[in-house]
């Protein structure tokens, strides 16, 4: 008698959902869950993925309190409208974004780089990114998510990551498993600055391109195209002449690096890239450099500025260390 009523106890107990969450009333453009993305799958076909600019990325995670690879929003343009229901949160937003806290009786302006509370019952609308591209939320508490190769980085071209590998979808659930509820009010002061002069080193097919064309690449202004995300950014500008083949046996690929087809316009490998490609490489954007890069909007006009490899290690360095000073500070 007793092993059938615990028997029945177990069928008729409820499953207790998660009490803490985001309704989605509106996705945004190119909304995901991004961290620091996977290593060391190239040879499979999977790229790094993750957050594409990486600085803001770390340090919305601090502004909350988490750890530094912890999973955030990621948006693009426009962010997404999310209602929040259940305990107190704190929440960030990095990068350079207008966005604004609903509460019952009024609005309230946010500001990036300061952690807020939501309450239950409050929304959060991510207007705009301003003249940048990405913008960061973080929570403070860990988003219910599954993770694939140690990430939960959202690749939507291959459908790879959290979310079954694509975009947050308006009407979505948006559950958090654990707050914690010791992180007490942060703020950074931090202003986002553009680039114009992106360096480069010399790429692995660069005498591919006839004199005039390297000096076109380097002297020469070049716009952001619409045709950019987070897969790689076209450019336009002065074509770069190929005075030895348009096509390549296909090679690998890394972040950063600069394709030029036949038509002489290059294209930049971003996160999402794919992992061999066939078309000549002039030059690849230092790692110091691409978050800046990646922030750049459609119609930006940029120029490629050469350093060698040493200097680009240094510049690395410098820029690490630039973001750890930042993050220390909050």
């Amino acid at each position: 008698m007793k092993s059938h009523l615990n028997k029945l106890q177990k069928i008729n107990t409820p499953i207790i959902m998660n009490k803490n969450y985001f309704e989605v009333k509106r996705a945004g453009i190119n909304t995901t869950f991004q961290d620091q993305g996977r290593d060391n799958l190239y040879h499979i076909g999977i790229p790094f993925s993750g957050a594409m600019d990486n600085r803001n990325f770390q340090i919305s995670n601090k502004l909350v309190g988490n750890q530094q690879n912890s999973p955030v929003i990621e948006f693009a343009f426009q962010g997404p409208l999310l209602k929040y229901f259940g305990d107190k949160i704190k929440f960030a937003i990095a990068g350079d974004v207008k966005f604004v806290i609903r509460k019952k009786n009024n609005d309230i302006e946010g500001n990036c780089y300061q952690s807020f509370t939501l309450e239950n019952g409050d929304e959060l609308d991510i207007v705009t990114t301003n003249k940048s591209v990405y913008g960061y939320l973080a929570v403070s508490g860990e988003f219910d998510l599954d993770y694939q190769w140690s990430s939960c980085s959202v690749n939507t071209k291959a459908n790879i990551g959290a979310n079954n590998g694509k975009k947050i979808e308006d009407a979505q659930k948006i559950y958090i498993s654990k707050i914690n509820k010791n992180v007490g009010d942060k703020k950074l002061n931090y202003i986002n600055t553009k680039i114009e002069n992106i360096r480069v080193i010399q790429g692995t097919n660069f005498n591919y391109f006839s004199e005039e064309g390297k000096n076109i690449f380097f002297e020469k202004e070049f716009a952001v195209s619409k045709l950019s995300d987070r897969m790689g950014m076209r450019l336009e500008g002065p074509k770069i002449e190929n005075i030895v083949d348009t096509n390549i046996k296909s090679e690998g690929l890394i972040k950063g690096v600069i394709q030029v087809p036949a038509d002489g316009n290059p294209i930049i490998m971003l996160s999402d890239h794919g992992t061999i490609g066939g078309y000549p490489k002039i030059g690849v954007v230092i790692s110091a450099d691409y978050d800046k890069l990646v922030q750049l909007t459609p119609g930006s006009k940029i120029k490629f500025k050469k350093v060698e490899l040493a200097d680009a290690e240094t510049l690395f360095k410098l820029y690490d260390l630039e973001t750890q000073n930042l993050i220390s500070q909050i």
